[in-house]
Parts: structure tokens; C-alpha cells; sequence
């Protein structure tokens, strides 16, 4: 990994200097979009006053979404843990009575 340079990124006009490393400078960009995105809606929206106002609303909204990504991910993955082992289940139980019919 590279030693993180300082570099100007612009979140809703305003310039901010970040040091980045140089292989994630394009991420760093896309997010500073991103964000100003979420802040312009939060601010066209009328109802939040004050840049500090409107960056607290839109990461409360990120965050909001995020977790309810991992929320749903959780509840895939434990669904597909519970298949899996009624799955197992049933082939054990198709092995045991091969093995009764075996004998």
C-alpha cells in the first residue's frame, strides 16, 4: 500500500484536503459525490438548515440504509444456514437407511 497523500475533494462546494493513499483516490472521489448527492437532496428538501445540520442528516440516512442492508443480509444468510442444515438432515437420514437396507 502506498503512503497516503493529501488531496482537495469538494463535498457540497466546500473543499476539504484528506490524505489518500494513491490507489484509492478514485473511491475517495466517488464518496465525496456521493455524499454531496445525499446533501443536496437533504438541503433542495427545505426542511435542514446548516451544512453541519445537513451532513448529520445525510449520514444518519447512509447509516440507516447500511444497516439495513446488513439487516437483510443477516436474516439470507441465516434462512440459507437453516436450509443447508435440513439438507444434512435429510441426507442423513437417506444414509442411515442405506445402511439398514445394507445389513
Amino acid at each position: 500500500m502506498s503512503k497516503a497523500e493529501p488531496m482537495r475533494i469538494q463535498i457540497l462546494g466546500k473543499e476539504y484536503l484528506v490524505a489518500c493513499p494513491d490507489e484509492e483516490r478514485e473511491a475517495l472521489f466517488a464518496s465525496a459525490e456521493f455524499l454531496t448527492e445525499k446533501m443536496k437532496e437533504i438541503r433542495d428538501n427545505g426542511k435542514v438548515v446548516g451544512a453541519d445540520r445537513i451532513a448529520v442528516m445525510a449520514a444518519l440516512n447512509m447509516a440507516h440504509e447500511l444497516l439495513g442492508h446488513r439487516s437483510s443480509k443477516d436474516d439470507y444468510q441465516f434462512d440459507v444456514s437453516k436450509r443447508i442444515r435440513a439438507l444434512q438432515d435429510k441426507i442423513d437420514v437417506a444414509l442411515n437407511q442405506g445402511r439398514q437396507l445394507e445389513l
